[in-house]
C-alpha cells in the first residue's frame, strides 16, 4: 500500500474547502458569542468511563479506544463533545447561574454514520445549562437556525420530537419497559412490521399508541392528531404541550421559506435526551444537518445534575453543500529588501489586505488568490496599481 494513502472515510481538506470550513467556524463562533456563549476546548481524549458517561451504547461503538501508557487505563478518542462540555459545566465551572458554553473541534468515529460521511467530523455546537424552561430550548433552536443562515441556507426545515411521549407510553407497560432499546430503534427506523412483532404481548392501548407513532409526522397539525390518537397520560400531554409551544416560538423566528414539522418517531440520541428534540434539514441532504435537544441528567454522573439543552453540527458536511468559495482578492508585490516596500507591506496587511510577495522566478504562478492589484515602484514610492 502506498504510504500516502489514508484510511477509509478519512481525507485531507484542500485549501479552498479548508477556507470555507474555517470561515464558517469563525462566523458561527462569533454568532455564538453575540448570544453570550463562552468558548471551551475539551481534550481530544479522556478516560473512557468519563467520556462515555450517560452517552449510551451507540456512542460506545463509535469511539476509538486505546491504552494509556502512563496509567494503564483505557482512553477514548472523543466521538462527540456534548458529554465533555457537560462535565466542564458540572465539575469544573460549578456555577449556580445559567451557563452558556460553545465549542468547535474534531471528533473521530470508528465507522461513518452515513454512506459518504467522514469519520473525522468537525463538530461545532452550543449548550445552555441551568434553566429547565422551554425558553432555553427555544434559544438553542434559534441559535441553530441562525448558524444555518450564516452559511446561506434559507430553505430550512425544523423537525421537532419529544422523547417524553415514548417514555410515558413505555412507563405505563411493564412488558414494554423490558424492550425499551429495541422499541426506540424500531421507531427511529419506522419499522412498522418489526413493531407489530415486538409489541404482540403489550397492553392493547400501549401497542396501538406505539404502532401509531411512525405515522405521526408532518405539519404542526400532527400535534392535534396525536392528542386524539395517543392515551391521555400526563407525560404524553406534557410532551405534546411542549412541542406545541416550541413550534409556535420557532414559527415566529423562521423565514417564509422555512417551516416547522413534527416527527414523533425521530428518536436519535434517545439514550441521554430527556425532553424536546429537534433536527434541521436543508435541500440536497437527506440526513439532518444539525441535531439538538434537552439532556437534563447527563451532568448527574459528574456530581451535579443540571438542566441542559444544546445542539451540534458537522462543519465539514455543511461546507460540502455550499458552492465553491470565490477566490480572495489579493495584492501582488515583488521580492525586494527595500525598507519602504516592507513598511508598505506591513501597512497593507495591518489594514486587512492579503499581500503576496512573488519569489524570484515565480512571478506568474497562480493559486487560490485573485491578484487584482500590484505594488509598483514609481518615483521612489510604492503605489497600488490595478491589474487588467
Amino acid at each position: 500500500m502506498p504510504n500516502w494513502l489514508l484510511p477509509e472515510n478519512i481525507a485531507d481538506v484542500l485549501p479552498s474547502e479548508a477556507r470555507k470550513i474555517e470561515e464558517l467556524r469563525r462566523d458561527m463562533l462569533d454568532a455564538f458569542r453575540s448570544f453570550g456563549y463562552e468558548l471551551v476546548m475539551p481534550p481530544l481524549l479522556e478516560y473512557i468511563d468519563s467520556l462515555l458517561t450517560g452517552a449510551g451504547g451507540d456512542l460506545d461503538l463509535r469511539t476509538f479506544k486505546l491504552i494509556d501508557q502512563l496509567s494503564g487505563r483505557t482512553l477514548g478518542l472523543r466521538a462527540d463533545m456534548t458529554t465533555q462540555v457537560a462535565r466542564i459545566d458540572a465539575h469544573l465551572l460549578n456555577r449556580t447561574s445559567v451557563t452558556r458554553l460553545c465549542y468547535a473541534g474534531t471528533v473521530l468515529h470508528t465507522r461513518p454514520i452515513g454512506l459518504h460521511a467522514t469519520r473525522e467530523p468537525l463538530q461545532i455546537g452550543a449548550e445552555i445549562y441551568g434553566h429547565a424552561g422551554l425558553e432555553a430550548d427555544a434559544e438553542i433552536q434559534q441559535l441553530a437556525l441562525a448558524s444555518l443562515a450564516l452559511a446561506g441556507f434559507t430553505e430550512v426545515r425544523l423537525d421537532l420530537c419529544h422523547v417524553g411521549v415514548v417514555r410515558a407510553l413505555i412507563g405505563a407497560d411493564m412488558a414494554a419497559q423490558r424492550h425499551e432499546a429495541a422499541l426506540f430503534n424500531l421507531l427511529r427506523a419506522k419499522d412498522v412490521p418489526g413493531l407489530h412483532e415486538l409489541t404482540a404481548g403489550f397492553h392493547s392501548a400501549t401497542r396501538d399508541a406505539l404502532l401509531a407513532l411512525p405515522g405521526l409526522y408532518g405539519e404542526v397539525e400532527v400535534i392535534g392528531k396525536a392528542r386524539h390518537i395517543l392515551p391521555h397520560l400526563p407525560g404524553v400531554t406534557a410532551a405534546l404541550d411542549d412541542l406545541e409551544t416550541l413550534a409556535g416560538l420557532a414559527d415566529k423566528a423562521l423565514s417564509q421559506r422555512a417551516r416547522v414539522t413534527i416527527d414523533l418517531a425521530d428518536l436519535r440520541g434517545y439514550q441521554y435526551e430527556s425532553g424536546a428534540m429537534f433536527a434541521l434539514y436543508v435541500p440536497n441532504l437527506p440526513n439532518a444537518v444539525a441535531r439538538g435537544g434537552r439532556y437534563d441528567h447527563v451532568g448527574e454522573a459528574f456530581g451535579r445534575a443540571r438542566p441542559a439543552t444544546g445542539f451540534s453540527l458537522d462543519l465539514r458536511e455543511l461546507a460540502r453543500l455550499l458552492p465553491a468559495a470565490p477566490r480572495k482578492r489579493a495584492i501582488r508585490a515583488p521580492w525586494s529588501q527595500d525598507g519602504l516596500l516592507h513598511a508598505k507591506l506591513a501597512e497593507l496587511r495591518a489594514a486587512g489586505e492579503i499581500v503576496i510577495q512573488s519569489l524570484p522566478g515565480h512571478e506568474k504562478e497562480a493559486d487560490e488568490f485573485e491578484c487584482d492589484r500590484a505594488l509598483v515602484l514609481e518615483n521612489g514610492h510604492w503605489t497600488l496599481q490595478h491589474l487588467g
